[in-house]
């Protein structure tokens, strides 16, 4: 029998285990380069097929055979980048450099091809007389886009830069993301008296000594955040130390050395740019923006602009009541710790129990803080999370030991519906290392396809703290919305149905992709939610309905601090975007305060939620010119939200609704518009600016179209 060199990687062999896990004890990093030779070449086969099929070209010979081809491509690609991201080390990172460029070379390749173009460019035309059902009319004309974007429609010499363009970008951006998780790590805040620590939890400081300790160095080590605000700077009482932090946060990639992005930031906005130009669009924002449900750049800009104003109105007003709170004129470090302090004196107040201010007296009796003792990270997930998604939608959640994921910390449940059917697997993989960057997310190993007859394998990633041995995992409120957030994802993810990969799950425009994850969010605080899950850690006594209550009322509001810090980075991301080739600065600081204060939200005390030299949603992600998409889905998630409680809450029938016009459908028919059928109307924004206290319920506000 011939050797079959695919059997014989596991990267690409068939595991035989459920739902095509990947068999992650038999893959070695030494197997990915080998595995990807076998999936290019197979894929370059398949697509030779089609382009130089003699058959008049049709959707089913041309459009579902390209969706059904590089099937092998796909199974590397969702092995390792999840690794990349997750688990990295020089040897994945080695190779992602290497992939950058050859992956980007292969897409073109394909894009590029005449023969190949001339085939799907016959079936577009001819979609009309086709008798297409929806979601193969749609996969059509996105096939259609995806190839002139990609530079399909060019002469030679435009082709060729756009070769020359893409293949630099991909290895720029994956670099950047490299250099800030070396970087993150590197500005870790040493610490070595524990008293310097105040403020802190037990499990904070055990986990700041782990730190140190796996590094090899005395004392604490404070381990920094992705975005600008630390946990850690909210909380600590010292502000020599907090300011320590935050200094190490805000200067992240920009101290020259090797991991310095600036240069990187410029040449990437400036190709961006270039390849704009070279499609016939003004810039980049306009490039992205097209195939967004917002209209244009301008739509966006307007939108951040009208939030802005209200939200810089409203922080003055905060930070205001947290320099009383402080007693001292507040630095950038003391602004997260003095809104703390104002938050539980006024918790305190209300309850008749006043301290007096002072700089290190804040105790930890906001209602936000002791709710932390309650929501331990098993029950969350248990009784909180899968709870919510049983009752809503009929799902259960059964542990699978007997399956090993990509790390040992990875927790492997499988998921099946109400009626017994097997769906798919959720990886959870929670807790933070060096080795994994920063933030959380979902990623898909395994995509739904009717087509391909394949079900989902759906990891969400998170970064919280790891507890000592026989404690427990405690989350904060912020983080346990995430959990709620990123399972939105996985859930997206976990009940599509459509026929084509990639209409599948969160395949849906970026500025659509982040509404179910924030529909998610709103069951962290439901009634029928949180009495399942909010128990004492300690004690397993329920959380005080007081309480529940009081932390809800805390998060029924955005802070307008929060506001301001997402608002300023999506409009650093929109202004670093609409620029020109011609238009691109020297100095990356200089055009960002510039930037800054052109939208008008240049606050002393507020840096965006993420500058740019650590942006890395937009300089190493896919959210260039679309971090608008969190604020501008919110709009679709507040409605949303709003439809929920008017139909009862946590009800089968209101989940079983959205399921089948959001969730289960992903790009195979216009989101907005299946959002607007479920609605019966188009979304408005006044529920959002109500929930950011950026309007009283009695303003009217027009419709967001």
């Amino acid at each position: 029998m011939a050797d079959n060199p695919v059997a014989d990687n596991p990267v690409l062999a068939d595991s035989g285990l459920p739902y095509d896990l990947p068999d992650f004890a038999a893959i070695g990093d030494d197997d990915f380069l080998p595995a990807y030779e076998l999936a290019l070449t197979a894929h370059l086969a398949e697509v030779e097929a089609i382009a130089t099929d003699p058959a008049e070209p049709t959707f089913a010979n041309t459009v579902a055979a390209l969706e059904a081809s590089g099937r092998l491509l796909a199974r590397a690609n969702g092995i390792f980048f999840n690794l990349e991201g997750a688990d990295t080390n020089p040897q994945r990172a080695a190779i992602a450099q290497e992939l950058a460029v050859r992956l980007t070379e292969h897409r073109n390749t394909i894009a590029l091809d005449p023969r190949l173009f001339a085939r799907i460019e016959s079936v577009y035309e001819r979609r009309d007389d086709l008798a297409l059902a929806p979601p193969q009319r749609r996969l059509t004309e996105r096939r259609y886009r995806d190839a002139v974007r990609a530079g399909a429609g060019l002469d030679a010499d435009g082709q060729e830069q756009m070769r020359q363009i893409s293949a630099r970008l991909a290895t720029l951006t994956t670099e950047f993301s490299q250099k800030l998780l070396e970087d993150t790590n590197a500005s870790a805040v040493q610490v070595l008296d524990a008293a310097d620590l105040d403020g802190l939890s037990a499990g904070e400081i055990a986990a700041a000594a782990r730190a140190a300790q796996d590094r090899g160095l005395p004392g604490y080590l404070i381990t920094l955040e992705l975005p600008t605000s630390q946990a850690s700077v909210a909380a600590l009482t010292e502000p020599a130390v907090r300011q320590r932090v935050f200094q190490a946060s805000v200067q992240r990639c920009a101290r020259g050395g090797a991991n310095d992005t600036r240069a990187m930031i410029l040449e990437i906005v400036t190709l961006r740019a270039r390849r704009a130009r070279l499609l016939g669009y003004r810039d980049h924002a306009d490039y992205v923006i097209a195939e967004e449900t917002a209209p244009d750049p301008e739509a966006v800009a307007e939108l951040l602009r009208e939030l802005g104003q209200a939200a810089m109105a409203a922080v003055d007003r905060d930070l205001a009541a947290a320099e009383a709170a402080y007693g001292t004129p507040l630095n950038p470090s003391d602004v997260t710790y003095a809104l703390a302090l104002a938050q539980a004196g006024a918790d305190d107040e209300a309850s008749g129990q006043a301290d007096p201010p002072g700089q290190k007296e804040r105790s930890p009796r906001s209602p936000v803080e002791e709710f932390t003792a309650y929501c331990e990270l098993d029950n969350v997930l248990n009784d909180g999370v899968f709870a919510a998604a049983g009752a809503l939608y009929g799902l259960t959640f059964t542990p699978r030991p007997d399956l090993r994921g990509y790390h040992p910390d990875v927790r492997i449940w499988e998921v099946k519906t109400e009626a017994g059917e097997g769906i798919g697997l959720f990886l959870g993989d929670f807790y933070a290392r060096p080795s994994k960057r920063g933030g959380a997310w979902m990623n898909s190993i395994v995509d739904q396809s009717r087509q391909l007859g394949s079900r989902p394998v759906i990891v969400n990633v998170l970064n919280l703290t790891e507890p000592e041995p026989g404690q427990p995992c405690l989350l904060t409120q912020d983080q346990l919305v995430t959990v709620f957030h990123e399972f939105g994802h996985a859930v997206h993810g976990l009940l599509s149905a459509v026929d084509y990969v990639s209409q599948s799950g969160t395949s849906v425009p970026r500025d659509f992709v982040e509404f179910p994850s924030q529909v998610n969010e709103m069951w962290a605080l439901h009634p029928q939610v949180v009495s399942g899950y909010a128990r004492h850690w300690r004690t397993g006594e329920p959380a005080p309905a007081e309480l529940i209550e009081a932390v809800r009322a805390a998060g029924d509001v955005e802070p307008a601090h929060a506001t301001v810090e997402y608002l300023a980075a999506a409009a650093l991301d929109l202004a670093w975007h609409r620029l020109g080739p011609d238009e691109i600065p020297d100095d990356v600081l200089e055009f960002e305060a510039q930037a800054l204060a052109a939208a008008g939200l240049a606050h002393p005390l507020i840096p965006p939620r993420y500058r740019s030299t650590y942006f890395n949603h937009v300089f190493g992600g896919g959210y260039s010119s679309a971090y608008y998409s969190y604020i501008w889905s919110e709009i679709l998630d507040a409605e949303t939200q709003q439809w929920f409680l008017a139909g009862g809450g946590l009800q089968r029938a209101l989940g079983a609704a959205f399921a089948e016009a959001v969730l289960s459908v992903g790009d195979s028919v216009d989101p907005v518009a299946a959002h607007a059928g479920m609605l019966g109307r188009t979304a408005r924004i006044e529920p959002l600016l109500r929930r950011r206290g950026l309007v009283t319920a009695g303003q009217q506000r027009p419709a967001a179209e």
